[in-house]
């Protein structure tokens, strides 16, 4: 059908302002002087059923006029719309897609990357991990001027310890030692050990032929003091916590993806993580987990990312932008613009070549690159409009062109 002439060129413009806002094609732009005005209609022909304004396409009019809601004319509706010569859908005139910016786009195999930005938090490394203990029970005789929070490096003094056990330990295996019975002297030595104490304090007592009970503890990896519970004076039970020292080696970046897409998730997955601290510059690492519990608040699951910290740079709390990449597949693409969500179904509105177009039900998957997947609903070189669709939309919801089911669609 043919869309009847508007009101003024005064009106005109602001009648378009109108349809675009309110998604209703049922009138277009006017143009000054003796000009005629671009049109559109749906494809078909027959006998008028009514007259409608296009802005309120639920009153009918039995004669045609100007509508009395706005200073235009109605538009009348034909019998037998769609005609014989292919399914019903909406014809534009070519001046209007012009005015309109109207592109049509080809449906084709591309190659889409598994690509998901999510974001994330920087956390501390749980498994590395260094508890330092009493081996044995005695009292806190030094300490080194540490505190939660301070960075230390592998082998720095944390506090001496007097330990009376030890020390009557070893005064036994030196007595034992000047015996000159070696069974009785790799027995005594035995017993050094199981009491805790490494080879380099047995090596020093046996050296220096004097028992040492006072054993400087110190941290075996680098990293910040969680915990320190070693205070001087203080009396300790074997097995006691001195502290707790975790490692800056690697860091973890706990990511927050939602639900919907844990199915583009995988162990092993290559990520890159940026920071607002560091601009310009990435982080690579992997997916070494993904917990088993979603968020029941955010609807989303924690991925665990593992990435080196050379130099300490990467502190925890910090907020990062994480980027989830996967092997690239071939997939059916049309431009995301394209793709129209209405909230119950995802349609495109299909180009058929002979200057009608009517929408089509798709199925999508993932999206990447300005560029969306589609599963089903569409073949490979079907045409679809990329620019002006939602206005064709809305005139074929007007007009009640059947929308085109999965069911149908070539693929």
């Amino acid at each position: 059908m043919t869309l009847a002439s508007k009101t003024a060129s005064l009106w005109g413009a602001s009648l378009l302002a109108v349809a675009l806002a309110a998604g209703g094609t049922g009138y277009w732009l006017g143009h000054r002087g003796d000009a005629q005005p671009a049109t559109a209609s749906t494809a078909g022909s027959g006998n008028v059923l009514y007259y409608y304004d296009p802005m309120f396409p639920n009153q009918k009019f039995d004669k045609p006029g100007k509508s009395p809601f706005m200073d235009m004319q109605l538009v009348p509706k034909y019998a037998g719309e769609g005609g014989a010569g292919g399914p019903a859908g909406v014809t534009i005139d070519p001046a209007a897609q012009q005015s309109l910016g109207m592109r049509v786009v080809t449906a084709q195999m591309g190659s889409l990357a598994a690509t998901l930005d999510v974001t994330g938090t920087i956390d501390f490394n749980q498994r590395d991990v260094a508890v330092i203990q009493a081996r044995a029970g005695g009292f806190v005789q030094r300490v080194y001027g540490r505190a939660p929070g301070d960075v230390v490096r592998a082998g720095a003094p944390m506090a001496d310890l007097l330990l009376p056990e030890w020390g009557g330990a070893q005064v036994e295996y030196l007595s034992v030692r000047r015996l000159g019975k070696p069974d009785l002297t790799a027995a005594a030595r035995q017993r050094l050990k199981l009491l805790g104490m490494s080879d380099g304090l047995i090596a020093s007592v046996e050296r220096s032929g004097r028992p040492n009970g006072i054993v400087t503890v110190t941290t075996p990896i680098s990293g910040v003091i969680q915990t320190l519970d070693a205070r001087q004076g203080v009396t300790l039970a074997s097995g006691q916590t001195l502290a707790q020292v975790s490692g800056l080696g690697s860091v973890w970046l706990n990511a927050a993806v939602p639900e919907a897409r844990a199915g583009d998730v995988r162990m092993g997955q290559s990520a890159t993580a940026t920071l607002t601290s560091f601009p310009g510059e990435t982080f690579g690492g992997r997916v070494i987990a993904v917990l088993p519990t979603a968020q029941a608040d955010s609807r989303t699951l924690t991925v665990r990312i593992e990435l080196a910290n050379r130099g300490g740079r990467l502190r925890p709390g910090m907020f990062a932008t994480v980027a989830l990449g996967g092997d690239a597949r071939p997939a059916l693409l049309v431009p995301s613009e394209a793709v129209i969500r209405t909230g119950t179904r995802t349609l495109v509105m299909l180009a058929t070549g002979d200057g009608r177009y009517h929408p089509a039900e798709i199925r999508i998957g993932r999206e990447a690159g300005g560029q969306t997947e589609v599963l089903a609903g569409l073949s490979p070189g079907e045409k679809v409009v990329a620019s002006g669709q939602f206005l064709l939309d809305s005139e074929a919801s007007l007009t009640g062109i059947q929308v085109r089911p999965l069911t149908d669609a070539k693929r």
